[in-house]
This record gives C-alpha cells, sequence and structure tokens, in this order.
C-alpha cells in the first residue's frame, strides 16, 4: 500500500514523497499489530531501512506520522466556498466545498481506512488529529462569516464550521470502518442531511 505521489515532481522530491508515506505506513502498520505504546520511531525507521534521524526529518513525533488531515487543501475549500452560488444554502455550499477533500481520501483510502483503525483503537489521538485541521477550519470559518455576513464578534460562522466538521468526521469514521462498502461522498451526504434536519430522529429509530 502507497500514499499516492504527486505527478510532475522532480526526482529528489518523489523520492523524499516516497519516504514519507513509507514512514506512515509503517507506523500505522506497527501500531496495529503491536500496539500503539510499543511501537518507537526506532522500530519504524528500522520498517523503512532509515535512521531514525531521517524520520524526524518528516515527523516531530511518532503521533504526528500517524495522524492525517481532513482537510488538507483548506484554501481549495475556502475557495470553493466563497465561489459558491450565494443562493445555495449554507450547508449544501459547504458540502460542494469539501469535494476535494473527498476526492483525496478516496485516492488515499487504504492508508485512511489504516488510520482510522489505528485511531478508533487509540482516542488519543484524536485532540491530536482535530489540531491538525485547526488552521484550515479557521479559513473555513473565515469563509463562512464572509458568506454569511456575520457580526465579528458572532459564533455562529465557528459554531457552523464546527457542526460541518463534526459530520464530515463521523462520515469519514464510518466509511472506514467499513472499509469502503459505502461510498465516502454518499455517507458525508447523509451526515449534513442530517444536520440540515435540525438532527430531528428519524422515524426508524
Amino acid at each position: 500500500m502507497e500514499t499516492s505521489v504527486g505527478a510532475g515532481l522532480g526526482r529528489r522530491d518523489r523520492k523524499k514523497q516516497q519516504t514519507r508515506s513509507a514512514l506512515i505506513v509503517a507506523a500505522l502498520r506497527l501500531s496495529l499489530e503491536r500496539g500503539l505504546s510499543d511501537t518507537t520511531v526506532e522500530d519504524i525507521s528500522a520498517a523503512v531501512d532509515v535512521s531514525s534521524r531521517t524520520f524526524f526529518n518528516y515527523f516531530a513525533s511518532r503521533d504526528d506520522a500517524l495522524v492525517g488531515d481532513y482537510f488538507a487543501n483548506s484554501e481549495d475549500i475556502r475557495a470553493r466556498l466563497e465561489a459558491a452560488d450565494p443562493g445555495l444554502p449554507l450547508l449544501s455550499a459547504l458540502r460542494l466545498a469539501v469535494t476535494p477533500s473527498i476526492e483525496r481520501m478516496h485516492e488515499e483510502r487504504e492508508l485512511w481506512f489504516l488510520r482510522m483503525q489505528v485511531i478508533c483503537k487509540n482516542p488519543s489521538l484524536m485532540p491530536r488529529l482535530l489540531a491538525r485541521n485547526a488552521a484550515a477550519e479557521e479559513a473555513i470559518t473565515a469563509a463562512v462569516a464572509a458568506r454569511t455576513g456575520s457580526a465579528a464578534d458572532s459564533g455562529f460562522p465557528a459554531l457552523v464550521t464546527a457542526v460541518a466538521g463534526a459530520a464530515y468526521r463521523t462520515a469519514v469514521t464510518r466509511w472506514a470502518l467499513c472499509a469502503g462498502a459505502r461510498q465516502l461522498d454518499e455517507l458525508v451526504d447523509e451526515a449534513f442531511a442530517a444536520v440540515a434536519t435540525g438532527l430531528t430522529q428519524p422515524a426508524h429509530l
């Protein structure tokens, strides 16, 4: 299993990206096989046949190699939200804006399936994952504020972003734990639709 490697990169950059990807996969696999507490930077580095020093060229810690980023392309998300039809409901515009993230995660689905298994078994990793997305959520909040004309002291944009982010994370977790038996975009649509109803309990529950 490999993460996607960007096209158009020079040989040196491709090699660096391949090493980074290999370290991520090794960290995740070893954490599942041995448990998080028994997986060290030295173990991960040895599995890829690089030094621990090389590991720290890519990651600040073991946990940084384990967690990913739901919204790595935050500027793309913000641009899509800002460009969305003003007449589109806010949640629909947000759903449209996260399309690039859904596509990227689908391309890296095997990696994300593995990553979410590790995170679900080790909830202590979730705060780090959320922290990795803090900058992206700040950018999205600013775009929501601009779109809605919210006052500077309004909590509405941050609340909308937080709720949408939670809906997205729920969909990703479900997608990963069922190993793609359902499509990620379908699960995201379902989660956003539930939020749009005001989280009214479905009749069949």
